[in-house]
């Protein structure tokens, strides 16, 4: 490369890097207790039981977590992927913003109450609302979406000046005596070493950030399509049990698990369906959601298709992003991969410093000497 198109690229690297570095290391850090979310998580202390999962009641479980909190309505169920519980959230309206909920969880064999905390509170709860959205709601999930993009310009600029700088160098040397030019060595060994994690987090990281959008899509074209294949219902006010919906949708969509169910009158669901969300079995297929629609009323399922690519794209990029599809073994290759990550970050914000600090002293130097010589 030119000279020219060496000052362009490192003045790229430079301010990408200096504009989303804070925040970058900010992510790293809040992501580092959430990829063991799992192990970090309140003991489920779940009783030894012969009976199959999913065997109690659903309808009377809504009906406890109904009368534990009085006017209240039940928006949602949530399946757990790992465990056989069910989260029951309760609220006030069905449109109540989910950090507002309530949560009851349940085991499905025995229909047992099991005490735990809120997952909407505790440190976990803190580090996730960072790492999502800085407690700033759609307006701060995009935002860190842009920082992401940023860093993903400055890790290709990187790859870019990393063969100019360290030509003359033999890979993975770090030269002593500087303080700045080992650190700088340090850099770029452990920005290249770690270039395909990183970049792969970087891009999944900000595909998550358009959850909210993938989401409105969704529900302004698909939802839309599929409560168009049902019949007016001749009761609006007669409701079907739950326990048979989620009996039907199983017959119609066998080999797969309920992960997800949203009520009349959520958003993802519409005033007379209710909507089921499944998934697969595989550790690929369990990622990926496959909406089903049911009649409310005759609990009947109206139509079952699978999410449209973008939604697949944002399904997938979740366990490439926090590493939680392989076990513990994956989850601490990724934790070191972050904490080296995060040493790249800050070592590149010491090497900023110490070359402004250094200019400054070399102008203070320079200033001196044509006073001296007046």
């Amino acid at each position: 490369m030119t000279p020219r198109t060496i000052r362009i690229w490192s003045w790229l690297h430079r301010w990408t890097s200096l504009i989303c570095t804070l925040f970058a290391l900010m992510l790293c850090i809040t992501g580092l207790p959430l990829i063991f979310k799992d192990e970090l998580g309140p003991d489920l202390k779940l009783e030894a039981t012969t009976t199959a999962p999913g065997t109690a009641s659903i309808d009377d479980i809504i009906a406890r977590a109904k009368a534990a909190r009085p006017g209240q309505v039940v928006p949602y169920l949530f399946y757990d992927r790992d465990h056989p519980i069910v989260k029951v959230p309760t609220s006030p309206l069905m449109t109540t913003d989910p950090g507002d909920f309530h949560y009851q969880v349940f085991d499905t064999r025995t229909g047992r109450q099991i005490e735990v905390p809120q997952p909407n509170e505790g440190f976990l709860y803190i580090m996730l609302r960072l790492h999502l959205d800085l407690f700033a709601g759609i307006g701060g999930t995009l935002f860190l979406g842009f920082m992401g993009l940023l860093l993903c310009i400055a890790i290709v600029s990187g790859v870019v000046l990393y063969g100019p700088f360290t030509r003359r160098l033999d890979f993975g040397a770090i030269r002593r005596g500087k303080p700045q030019r080992t650190w700088l060595d340090l850099h770029n060994l452990l920005g290249i070493g770690t270039l395909a994690w990183f970049a792969v987090v970087s891009f999944t990281g900000v595909i998550n950030t358009l959850a909210a959008p993938i989401e409105l899509a969704w529900q302004a074209n698909q939802l839309v399509e599929m409560a168009a294949q049902a019949k007016p219902a001749e009761d609006p006010t007669k409701r079907a049990r739950i326990d048979d919906v989620l009996r039907e949708v199983r017959i119609a969509v066998p080999g797969m698990n309920v992960m997800t169910v949203a009520f009349p009158g959520t958003p993802f669901a519409t005033p007379s369906h209710v909507a089921i969300f499944l998934t697969g079995n595989t550790p690929i297929t369990s990622r990926i959601l496959k909406p089903a629609l049911a009649d409310a009323t005759t609990g009947q399922i109206v139509s079952v298709r699978d999410m449209p690519w973008y939604a697949t794209a944002l399904f997938m990029s979740q366990p490439l992003h926090f590493g939680d599809y392989g076990g513990l073994p994956l989850k601490i290759i990724w934790a070191l991969l972050d904490v080296v990550t995060i040493v790249v970050l800050i070592s590149g914000l010491y090497l900023w410093w110490a070359k402004r600090r250094r200019r400054r002293s070399t102008g203070t130097t320079i200033a001196g000497l044509q006073a001296a010589a007046r």
